[in-house]
């Protein structure tokens, strides 16, 4: 019944909207009418009737048949053009007809043939039942069969990746570790997993995490995934030389085409720029500021998800300062503006690209890595984002 009430409002609204217009015109069209020349006609002939009789001069007589005929011409004219008139307001009202009566019988009879008028309501069962492409139903309806049966793994594991993708970073790393206890290890849970916790740190390559990509290398040697992010864990950890070669072998087993190929070399590329890369003493890279050492990662697996960015956050702002000393540190200027994007601080990020620009100018080899960088962030210097 709403359903109907609904249609005959907006067929009511639709129709004045129509209506407005054609009824306006109407009103401006004006009826001729032919009987005002006989009125002239009767003024002129009583007009002769009164000069003859010496009620009226001469001058004023005739004065007064010019006004007279002047009116009379123009009631002539009105009469020649009423049959073009009328045809145009019959016209007008074969208009309003036809939005009043013709176009609602026209969608009514186009509804009954083509829609569903029987089909009632859809409950929120209903829907849950036959979700579509609805990714929310598709969620909702999955979480109510976990509900009812948790050690459903194949359940868990449809659902980890959905819920890494719509943002849920938490629910994703519990149901990737579910899958997993439920289903055994597979590359792609232990990958899935491994990228959930890593988001949850906001980049730091934690322990747990290394131990989840180490078993998928287990299953499934030379897996891409899991060697980028442990060679990433070595460079976080300012084991520069050892994370060069695992880039290195990373590229040399890659297709030529493959997707993750210019991120792996903007990483080879960064280590080669640094002079400390190659040094043995890799403790004191380790200790550099804004580097977040062995120890660092493995207190950051300790700590509540808020104490984590804080630890982070903390880490950031410290290699910003040391970067305004001496802000001839490509490499921290890339880690900088990487660090700010990962914590969701786009304006921070942006003017770290700046700085780090006004560093490295972007016609040089630098620069171009900044710049390439900025555009896998999505990111502009703060001045043109304005």
């Amino acid at each position: 019944m709403l359903f109907w009430i609904l249609v005959a409002i907006l067929t009511a609204a639709v129709a004045v909207v129509l209506l407005l217009p054609l009824l306006r015109a109407n009103a401006r069209a004006e009826a001729p009418r032919s009987h005002d020349v006989e009125v002239y006609r009767d003024q002129l002939d009583e007009l002769t009737r009164d000069e003859k009789a010496g009620l009226i001069s001469g001058d004023d007589a005739e004065f007064a048949r010019a006004e007279v005929a002047r009116r009379l011409l123009a009631a002539s004219d009105a009469v020649k053009t009423s049959k073009s008139q009328s045809g145009s307001v019959r016209a007008n009202r074969l208009a309003q007809l036809c939005v009043i009566i013709v176009l609602p019988a026209l969608g009514l009879c186009l509804y009954l043939t083509t829609g569903s008028p029987d089909v009632p309501d859809a409950p929120l069962s209903a829907r849950l039942a036959n979700p579509g492409d609805d990714a929310n139903i598709l969620i909702a309806q999955a979480e109510q069969k976990l509900a009812k049966n948790p050690e459903d793994g194949a359940g868990w594991e449809l659902l980890a990746p959905i819920y890494y993708r719509t943002g849920r970073i938490e629910d994703a790393a519990v149901a990737f570790d579910r899958a997993i206890r439920l289903l055994g290890p597979s590359p792609a849970r232990l990958g899935g997993y491994a990228e959930s916790l890593i988001a949850l740190s906001g980049g730091l390559i934690t322990t747990e995490a290394q131990t989840a990509l180490q078993k998928s290398l287990v299953l499934e040697p030379n897996d891409p995934r899991a060697e980028f992010y442990l060679a990433l864990a070595l460079k976080q950890e300012g084991k520069k030389a050892e994370a060069l070669a695992a880039f290195n072998k990373l590229v040399a087993q890659s297709p030529k085409d493959a997707p993750w190929l210019p991120l792996v070399n903007d990483h080879i590329a960064s280590l080669k720029n640094d002079p400390t890369t190659a040094d043995a003493g890799t403790k004191a890279n380790e200790a550099a500021p804004g580097n977040p050492t062995s120890d660092d990662i493995a207190a950051a697996e300790t700590m509540s998800t808020g104490d984590r960015r804080a630890m982070i956050q903390g880490m950031v702002d410290s290699l910003s300062g040391k970067l305004k000393e001496n802000p001839a540190n490509f490499e921290g200027w890339m880690r900088l503006v990487r660090s700010y994007a990962v914590l969701d601080q786009k304006d921070k990020a942006a003017d770290a690209l700046k700085q780090g620009l006004a560093a490295f100018p972007a016609s040089g080899p630098e620069g171009k890595q900044l710049l390439a960088l900025a555009g896998e962030l999505g990111l502009k210097p703060l001045e043109e984002s304005r």
